[in-house]
């Protein structure tokens, strides 16, 4: 069995690490500028996380050569490149029938389309899974046992995924056929993470961050819901669990950004001292498009846009977020 890696980022070498085993052959295919002698001749990464590759594992610039014989073709690029990933792949030879799993949490900013639409507008033929769950990379690499799911409208295809996958005791995957909510909840919560690194650091107390993982979570669902989500789906591992641990981890990127837009920091700023991605910042702009598309109310998301995009200071967000105009607790059934 051969994987493809595509994305020489952290997430994709930590699932390249995760799951060496699994495979008998391991190629990470990236542009050249991001390859690098550490990475190609030691398998070896030190920012923003130290990894330690296989000597097996293979790096290339020539994605058709990275494509050949796949037997699955896992994506781990930042949204922002899904679109022109695709385009290269379908000039590659890409196959129809090699899955290709999105592990990358976000939408299209100009299109507001989820990843696996963005895929199947490029490559319609194409079987496309969706990865998505509780899966901070520093934890997966410290050996720490976590779960998942595998989200495919095939469930013949989530299950082949699942088994290939699966890495006994460290990384147990479930499959899913709500394609739309478990991308949308791996999605959606990004966001809040930038708000609960944005309340810690403004040392808002317990309480406040409880409040705001239940209305977050409200906003998750309300929106993902209208867009033909099944509820359910975003009370398991890719909406509250992936919920849950971006919102209450120093690890999370998203919750990184939230804590230093407390401090005062602007967004470019803290972006580039980060030196990764936080897929929440765009998101943020994402989700603010669509629920004013869709008629939804997302104050939360909202005021994290607004924190991230204009001059509103930390104090002045959660005055607006306190003190709106006061509401029934709706049903979440």
């Amino acid at each position: 069995m051969k994987l493809t890696v595509l994305g020489p980022g952290c997430w994709g070498l930590t699932l390249a690490w995760l799951l060496n085993d699994n495979f008998k052959d391991v190629v990470i295919w990236g542009r050249e500028c991001d390859l690098n002698d550490e990475l190609i001749i030691n398998k070896h990464c030190s920012k923003p996380l130290e990894v330690q590759l296989d000597n097996k594992v293979q790096f290339t610039s020539d994605l058709a050569k990275a494509i050949d014989g796949a037997d699955i073709i896992l994506s781990v690029v930042a949204t922002s490149g899904v679109r022109s990933v695709c385009e290269q792949l379908k000039i590659a030879g890409i196959k129809p029938e090699q899955p290709l799993v999105n592990a990358s949490k976000g939408l299209e900013l100009n299109t507001l389309m989820r990843m696996s639409e963005v895929i199947k507008d490029v490559l319609p033929e194409q079987k496309v899974v969706i990865l998505s769950g509780p899966t901070l990379a520093k934890e997966v690499l410290q050996g720490k046992p976590t779960a998942a799911c595998v989200a495919c409208e095939d469930i013949e295809t989530a299950e082949f995924v699942q088994k290939a996958c699966n890495v006994p005791g460290r990384f147990r995957l479930y499959t899913n056929t709500d394609v739309i909510g478990v991308e949308l909840g791996g999605s959606l919560k990004n966001v809040i993470a930038i708000a609960s690194g944005f309340a810690h650091t403004m040392d808002l107390g317990d309480n406040c961050l409880g409040t705001l993982l239940t209305r977050g979570m409200a906003e998750i669902v309300r929106l993902s819901v209208k867009l033909g989500a099944n509820p359910s789906t975003l009370y398991g591992l890719s909406g509250m669990g992936d919920l849950i641990a971006t919102c209450s981890s120093p690890m999370s990127r998203n919750y990184t950004v939230g804590a230093m837009l407390g401090r005062g920091k602007k967004v470019d700023d803290i972006l580039k001292e980060l030196g990764s991605v936080a897929e929440g910042v765009k998101t943020s702009k994402a989700v603010c498009d669509l629920a004013e598309k869709l008629n939804v109310e997302v104050p939360v998301s909202n005021a994290i846009y607004e924190a991230v995009y204009t001059d509103i200071t930390p104090q002045e967000v959660l005055s607006k977020l306190m003190n709106r105009k006061l509401k029934k607790e709706e049903s979440y059934d």
